[in-house]
């Protein structure tokens, strides 16, 4: 295991509770954007502000033709936080609940270790608006992103609960699954509850496809290919009309999958159920399937590069790690050159405090490992051993 310089984590800790003081959401990242570039600015690095509105790119360039991305995303999530820290949250309805403002911390403090010991090479820091659910990996790359800053591969790393902060986990192929919505509108025809005969019942309609939505998964998806399909949002009728039959019933939900043959087949099936489902009972049925975010598969050579950084600074490297079924935009990035995306420990979830939860911190403890890897990942994706 490499024996990295010390890392002088107080200031890291510092600033990394400052920003879980002040989140923002997507693409409202001003003042953490601001920050980021300060900091790259007076480590000398070359700064590119506003790719995204507010993405923010650092360029360390010391010759050579070989660059390496390494991603860390900024966002916080609309939802309040419910724990008294000192380092709470000091805006209403918003929480860094999964952990951006450690990745944001240990991104900036591998800036500094890789100025002050530049490899041959360029790394280019990229910090990401809008990673939840807001698109802005998918803008970054259509705004330019890997024409302005050319990558031969690009690294991501998100903390992961249950993990210790001194374990890692780098694992080739699927990482995480696509995340897309779909909703269906039964559109019937509405009437008086005693006089079901003379409508069109959408309810009853959305009552068959909820039954059968399951069958999907469980009888027409490959046995051997993991796939999710959840209703998540139903509306019809008025509580306060119990003997009216509504004209039309919506209903919403999200599919999830690791290859992109199983995300085309639940796009087709749910439609296909919707249609049967409203021809059975007389009705129409409008169906969208809103692609969101690609499937985060990794690639062999790039996570080959990030397993051998992961082993030079941490001792418990995991190599069988169940993909999650969680989605990130990082896939937009593995779309355009070599990704890798791994995990690093957050320590136990206190109070089962995991992801997107109320309660959840990142864990300071992990910023040493964070820094070091993303250091170690940069000089071995640069070196001349490293297959690209």
């Amino acid at each position: 295991m490499t024996r990295s310089a010390p890392i002088d984590l107080a200031p890291l800790i510092a600033l990394r509770r400052d920003l879980h003081k002040h989140p923002e959401l997507g693409f409202e990242e001003t003042r953490t954007a601001g920050i980021v570039a300060k900091h790259l600015r007076a480590l000398g690095l070359e700064v590119t502000e506003g790719l995204a509105g507010t993405g923010v790119i650092g360029s360390l360039r010391n010759g050579s033709k070989r660059a390496v991305g390494l991603r860390a995303d900024m966002d916080a999530l609309a939802m309040p936080e419910n724990v008294k820290r000192p380092w709470a949250s000091q805006v209403p309805g918003k929480m860094h609940a999964c952990g951006h403002d450690g990745h944001t911390t240990m991104l900036l403090g591998a800036a500094q270790a890789l100025v002050s010991d530049p490899p041959i090479g360029t790394v280019h820091f990229i910090f990401q608006p809008a990673e939840e659910g807001r698109g802005g990996a998918k803008r970054m790359v259509e705004e330019g992103l890997f024409d302005r800053f050319p990558c031969d591969l690009v690294i991501g790393l998100h903390n992961m609960p249950g993990l210790a902060t001194n374990q890692m986990a780098v694992v080739a192929g699927p990482q995480l699954a696509s995340s897309d919505s779909w909703w269906v509108t039964f559109r019937g025809i509405g009437t008086h509850g005693a006089k079901p005969h003379l409508g069109r019942d959408p309810i009853t309609a959305t009552g068959y496809f909820l039954a059968g939505l399951q069958s999907i998964t469980g009888r027409v998806i490959d046995p051997l290919q993991p796939a999710v399909v959840s209703a998540c949002s139903l509306s019809a009728g008025d509580e306060k009309a119990l003997n009216v039959i509504p004209d039309c019933a919506r209903i919403g939900g999200t599919a999830r999958a690791y290859t992109t043959e199983v995300r085309a087949q639940l796009e087709a099936e749910i439609g296909r159920l919707a249609r049967g489902s409203a021809l059975a009972m007389g009705l129409c049925a409008d169906y969208e399937f809103i692609r969101r975010i690609p499937p985060v598969v990794n690639d062999a050579d790039a996570t080959t590069v990030a397993l051998e950084a992961a082993q030079a600074v941490c001792a418990d490297v995991q190599t069988q790690f169940p993909p999650s079924t969680a989605g990130d935009d990082f896939a937009f990035f593995a779309e355009e050159t070599k990704g890798a995306y791994v995990w690093l420990g957050n320590g136990p979830a206190v109070d089962g405090a995991m992801h997107h939860n109320n309660g959840y911190d990142f864990n300071d403890e992990a910023i040493g490992t964070g820094v070091a890897f993303w250091t170690e990942v940069a000089r071995r994706a640069l070196s001349t051993q490293a297959v690209l």
